[in-house]
């Protein structure tokens, strides 16, 4: 008896690939949801042209294998108060990234934080009120934090949104 006829079910993939391959209904889903998160099965059904039950399948199974892990809204950082947009490249002491990691999620105004390869060990978002307050968010905040060792602010005078990596 293989491992296959005992319904076990397959190991978690490496972080990079996908769980399932997604077909071109599951990507037009994923489309439709990030342009609007809020629209109803019967509306996401005829924008795929697909059945209702159909769609409402295909979101539970997206939702139940991790595609899909939550709906949130947009916001307008300029009109929510947070007007100044920087990226913050940080380089830490390398036995110190936990402990980093951990400390740097509670900085204020921090929005994401991602480890990275290269010259940098993190690139971070940070949003705030105005320069001042990014000024002491880098300088009293991250640099505040045991086991970094250097930070460069590119500050981001114009955003735009990018395609949709789903297609």
């Amino acid at each position: 008896m293989d491992h296959l006829s005992l319904n076990i079910p397959p190991a978690t993939p490496p972080p990079g690939h996908s769980a399932v391959p997604l077909d071109d209904i599951d990507r037009a889903i994923l489309r439709e949801l990030t342009a609007d998160g809020r629209m109803s099965i019967r509306a996401l059904a005829e924008r795929v042209r697909i059945s209702r039950s159909n769609a409402y399948a295909r979101l539970e199974r997206l939702l139940a294998e991790g595609v899909i892990t939550g709906f949130s809204a947009r916001v307008d950082p300029v009109r929510a108060g947070l007007g100044t947009t920087a990226y913050v490249l940080v380089s830490i002491d390398q036995h110190a990234w936990r402990d980093v990691s951990v400390n740097l999620r509670e900085v204020p105004y921090v929005q994401h934080l991602a480890f990275v390869g290269g010259d940098v060990d993190l690139i971070m978002l940070v949003r705030t009120p105005d320069t001042a307050t990014l000024r002491d968010v880098v300088l009293a905040g991250i640099h505040a934090v045991t086991g970094v060792r250097t930070t460069r602010t590119w500050i981001v005078f114009e955003e735009t949104s990018g395609s949709s990596a789903n297609g």
